[in-house]
């Protein structure tokens, strides 16, 4: 699946503020698509199919456990946004579920809401663990993620596998000057926050499987292209990430919205769309 330039969205107040579920959908009907040749590259190196028992960390509104289940994945979802898992829920009621027996089907999704605390009664431990959120353009934003590795291994095979993903390098993404307008307003509003944006680096996948006991057997990266339809989409694409919420709470929203805009312009085509080539990286590793 290659992400595809999305159709436009307008606020009818900008200046009034985005509630978490306006944020969600967003996220859902604009920004999430663009990783998904990220997520597809994956499943077909590991052959992700109807063997496959995926617990997926951080899963959003769902579309990665969408494309996992579309193989024949049994897949479990945890997240701590509540408006992303209501819509991942709606997303994945669709899906048939698999056969479980004359009359009856057993569901190939199961969705919480934090890391479960145990495998499913009659389910076989997870052999599949993925953390698709992708790591490395913000100052910590990798901290919450060894100890959510550490809280979900337990409940995976011997020697699972494990999924880890992060921004590539600056000079192969289009959208790290985009995201740097978050580092500069919140430092020039919080001197010294410690929140900004910084670049990538080599072995930043790496250390956190080293710290969740993980190892490293194998990487890759992908090409993933942020499209979007106009400016306005862009933009409304980009903040659903979260990336610019310190941004918003040190200065404004709508000053926000319009630095990112500004960010923007040189990426406009003439059509008016919004193309960001972008890398990024996956780490295969062995549980």
């Amino acid at each position: 699946m290659t992400p595809t330039l999305v159709r436009h969205h307008r606020y009818a107040d900008p200046s009034a503020p985005v509630d978490a579920g306006t944020r969600a959908r967003d996220w859902a009907e604009i920004q999430e698509r663009m990783l998904a040749p990220l997520y597809e590259a994956v499943y077909e190196r590991l052959e992700v199919g109807g063997g496959t028992r995926m617990l997926s960390l951080g899963c959003g509104s769902g579309l990665a456990l969408l494309i996992a289940a579309s193989r024949g994945a049994r897949v479990t979802g945890v997240d701590t946004d509540h408006e992303r898992l209501t819509l991942a829920r709606a997303r994945l009621d669709s899906d048939p579920g698999q056969d479980a027996g004359p009359g009856r089907t057993r569901p190939r999704a199961r969705l919480v809401d934090g890391i479960p605390s145990a495998v499913p009664d009659g389910e076989a431990p997870y052999n599949l663990l993925t953390a698709f959120q992708p790591i490395g353009c913000a100052a910590g934003d990798s901290e919450g993620l060894a100890p959510a590795l550490a809280s979900a291994v337990p409940l995976a095979v011997r020697g699972a596998t494990v999924v880890l993903a992060g921004w590539g390098p600056p000079e192969r993404c289009a959208t790290a000057p985009v995201l740097r307008v978050a580092a500069r307003l919140t430092e020039s509003a919080r001197p010294r926050s410690g929140n900004g944006w910084r670049s990538a680096l080599r072995d930043d996948l790496e250390e956190v499987a080293a710290r969740a006991g993980l190892k490293p057997d194998g990487s890759g990266r992908v090409s993933c292209p942020f499209g979007y339809a106009d400016v306005d989409s862009a933009v409304r694409g980009l903040l659903s990430t979260g990336l610019f919420d310190t941004a918003i709470r040190a200065t404004d929203r709508i000053q926000v919205e319009k630095e990112v805009a500004e960010a923007l312009h040189p990426h406009l085509r003439p059509d008016g769309t919004v193309w960001m080539p972008n890398v990024f990286r996956y780490l295969v590793c062995v549980a």
